[in-house]
C-alpha cells in the first residue's frame, strides 16, 4: 500500500486546505503544511471544508521550507506545477512519495523547480490558462498514485444505503 504525503507550501485559501484534508482522510494520505499560511488552523472555513474528518488526519506543520527539508532530507518529492517539464502520468510513483504543491496565487518558487527539473510535473490543461484549483490538482495527483498501486488499502466496492447490488 502506498504512503502518500501531500505537502502544501504556504497555502492561502482555507477552503482548499480543508478539501485537501478531506482527501487525505479518505485516502490515508498524510498532510504537511508549510508556513506561513493565509489562515489559522482554527479558521471556520477550513474546518467546514474538512467536515468532521480532522481527527482522522496525520498532519504536520513546518516553519518554512528549510524546516521541512531538515525533517525529510532524503525523500522522493514530486513538485506539481504548471511549469513542469513532464506530465504527472509519466512518473512511476514509489510506494512512499511526497507530492508538493505551491500557494494558490503563485505556485511553487521557480528556483525550487529549477533545482528539481525531473521531479517537476504538470497536469495538462488548455494553453493560456493560469491553473487548476489547488484541491482539484491534489485529488488528481493522489488518485493517479493510488491507481498506479491498484488502489491498495482502499475499499474496492461501493455500497448502496437502501438497496443491495446484485
Amino acid at each position: 500500500m502506498p504512503h502518500i504525503h501531500i505537502v502544501l507550501h504556504e497555502p492561502e485559501i482555507p477552503q482548499n486546505t480543508g478539501n485537501i484534508a478531506r482527501t487525505c482522510a479518505a485516502t490515508g494520505a498524510s498532510l504537511h503544511l508549510i508556513r506561513p499560511m493565509g489562515f489559522t488552523v482554527d479558521d471556520k472555513k477550513l474546518k467546514r471544508a474538512g467536515l468532521d474528518y480532522w481527527d482522522k488526519l496525520d498532519i504536520t506543520y513546518y516553519d518554512g521550507l528549510d524546516d521541512f527539508y531538515s525533517k525529510h532530507p532524503d525523500v522522493n518529492i514530486y513538485y506539481f506545477t504548471t511549469k513542469g517539464k513532464r506530465i504527472y502520468t509519466e512518473v512511476a510513483y514509489p510506494d512512499e512519495v511526497f507530492i508538493m504543491f505551491g500557494k494558490e496565487s503563485a505556485g511553487l518558487p521557480e528556483e525550487l523547480l529549477y533545482q528539481h527539473p525531473e521531479e517537476a510535473v504538470r497536469i495538462p490543461m488548455r494553453a493560456h490558462l493560469r491553473s487548476l484549483n489547488l484541491s482539484n490538482s491534489v485529488a488528481i495527483a493522489v488518485f493517479e498514485i493510488l491507481r498506479q498501486h491498484n488502489f491498495a488499502g482502499l475499499c474496492g466496492e461501493g455500497h448502496l444505503t437502501k438497496y443491495n447490488w446484485e
